[in-house]
Parts: structure tokens; C-alpha cells; sequence
């Protein structure tokens, strides 16, 4: 793991901050098959998510982020037992009763299963649903093909499930790597009045001159999408490793493509941390944004995140 630059940030920094995704998970609550027993092969790339399994709640969350003023967050799905998909749900609602997190949810559908409408329904009921996850089909490599496979973006069912989320009041997380970002692009475009959150910075794994090109590419044809956003968040690469000065060019070029005012600062807790500490990414997001004006700073870390998930600025004091 790399540490962060050795000269101290000058800019300005965020007065407070609304982490725009992250997960969190009681373990004798709920049941995550990801984490907590398939680790078998190659599955989770981000590192050795053994690290991550133990309980994950709002105390946790408050101590990995301080000493920044951290005061209000959105919960993005953390893959829960698919067969109890409104079970997260309702613990979030009881955690945020209980805890005051986190302040709004995206929760998961999938788009393509035969009661996507009941579904989708049910979570929009939610007081805190905003959004759903629902992580389209993707190829394992640039070069590869899942065209015509059920779950994927040209799959007529999973379109028809996305294509519902306008009328409910619910916008899109959109998780892809790179090389489907184009096509991503394309089907937003079929989808008026649609809202998207892409998640990650486009998941610009390939740092090659060739790679980066191709993400940028991707990137620009989401960005002429009016009503796509995009998360300053997870740069973090196979195996764990955090490249801070690459990074920091990740970030530089995401906000050249879709301007500060489209740009959500979130931290991917707990599993951000498999690759660096809160702090180092903090570290990498404001030298990445470079912001000369306090007003930018504070739109990236709080404002911008506020209008895309409808959050109301908590009371002061």
C-alpha cells in the first residue's frame, strides 16, 4: 500500500462531508455470501476481504473517517442474500432509528427476476430508498462478450426493469468496469428521465496510456448524459494496491469530464480500506480536485451529494 504525498495539502477542505456510498453490516443480522464464506478463486479483486469480515456499523465508520467532520452518509447495497432482498432494507431502517445512519439507502433489484415491479415497489416505499444497484451482466475482460446472456444491458427483461425506476422516484447506481462504460451510455439514452449514480470513477482498472484512453473515452459518453453523476471513490487496484499519484490523475480527469458539479465524493467503507486509509484517499480526492474556491470543495464533499439523493441538511448544532 502506498502512503500519500509528503507535502501537506494546502487547499481548502470540506467543513463537513456526506459520504456518498458506503456499506455497513452486522454480521448475526444478516447474511452476506461474499464475505462471509465464498472465497473460493478470484471473486473479490480488491484485496483480502478475510480483512473486512466482522461487523461494519456507524460507530466503525465515525472512527475510521475521523478526525474529518463526517454527518451524513448513503448506504449502496452490499450484496445481501439475494433471496431477502428487502431484509437489508429493513435493518437500515432500524440501524438509522437506532443510530441516525445512514441517512438515505439504494438498495437492490434485480432488473431482470420475474417480480423486479413488486420489488422495485417495495423499496421505493422505503422512507430513505433513493436508488437502486442493480449490477448489470459484464464480460471478465475488454475483449470479452456476454451480449444476448439474461441479466445483461441488451437483455430486453433487464431493460424493461431499468426502465421502471423513472416512475418510482428511484435513480440507477451504475457499477461497470471501463470497457462497458460506452455501452452503458447508450442505454441511458434509451431510458428518459432516468438518473444515474456511476459508481467508482468508471472502475479504471487498466492504468496503461492504452487503458486510460479507453476509460476516458467511456467516460466522456456518460458524461453527455445530462442527468449522470459520478462517484469520486474506490480507485483502489487488484490485490489491494493504491497508487496515489495515479489516482490522483483519476480524479483530475473525472472532474475534467464531468465538471465539480456532477462530482460525488464517497469513501466505499470498510472495503476502501483493503487499499488505503481514509485519510490517504482524502488526500488523493482534494489534490485530484485541486479547488481553488471553498464553494467547490464544499459542492464535491457535501452539496452535490445532498441534491442527487435528496438529502435535508442536518439541524445545526
Amino acid at each position: 500500500m502506498a502512503t500519500a504525498a509528503a507535502s501537506p495539502y494546502q487547499g481548502p477542505v470540506p467543513r463537513e462531508i456526506v459520504d456518498a456510498h458506503h456499506h455497513f453490516w452486522d454480521l448475526r443480522q444478516g447474511h452476506y455470501p461474499w464475505l462471509q464464506e465464498d472465497y473460493e478463486g478470484e471473486r473479490f479483486f480488491l484485496g483480502e476481504y478475510r480483512q473486512i469480515l466482522r461487523d461494519y456499523l456507524p460507530d466503525d465508520l465515525r472512527h475510521d473517517a475521523a478526525p474529518w467532520n463526517v454527518v451524513q452518509t448513503v448506504h449502496v447495497e452490499a450484496e445481501h442474500d439475494r433471496g431477502d432482498q428487502l431484509g437489508e432494507t429493513r435493518w437500515l431502517e432500524a440501524l438509522h432509528g437506532r443510530t441516525g445512519l445512514p441517512s438515505a439507502l439504494v438498495g437492490h433489484v434485480f432488473f431482470h427476476q420475474p417480480d423486479a415491479q413488486q420489488v422495485l415497489e417495495a423499496q421505493a416505499r422505503s422512507p430513505l430508498m433513493r436508488g437502486i444497484r442493480s449490477k448489470p451482466v459484464t464480460a471478465a475482460t475488454p475483449d470479452g462478450s456476454v451480449r444476448g446472456q439474461p441479466g445483461t444491458m441488451d437483455d430486453p427483461r433487464w431493460l424493461e426493469g431499468l426502465a421502471r425506476l423513472p416512475a418510482l422516484g428511484l435513480s440507477w447506481d451504475l457499477r461497470v468496469p471501463w470497457w462497458h462504460l460506452a455501452e452503458a451510455a447508450a442505454v441511458v439514452r434509451q431510458v428518459p428521465g432516468l438518473r444515474v449514480v456511476l459508481n467508482h470513477c468508471g472502475l479504471p482498472l487498466d492504468r496503461s496510456a492504452e487503458g486510460l484512453a479507453a476509460w476516458r473515452r467511456g467516460m466522456a459518453a456518460l458524461a453527455d448524459c445530462a442527468d449522470v453523476s459520478v462517484k469520486l471513490s474506490e480507485m483502489g487496484l487488484r490485490g489491494g494496491v493504491w497508487d496515489h499519484e495515479g489516482n490522483i490523475g483519476v480524479v483530475r480527469d473525472t472532474v475534467a469530464i464531468f465538471g465539480h458539479e456532477r462530482a460525488i465524493f464517497a469513501s466505499n467503507l470498510p472495503v476502501s480500506g483493503l487499499s488505503a486509509p481514509f485519510g490517504t484517499i482524502m488526500d488523493a480526492v482534494l489534490r485530484g480536485l485541486d479547488a481553488r474556491e471553498q464553494r467547490v470543495v464544499d459542492a464535491v464533499f457535501a452539496g452535490n451529494a445532498r441534491r442527487i439523493y435528496r438529502l435535508e441538511e442536518p439541524p445545526a448544532g
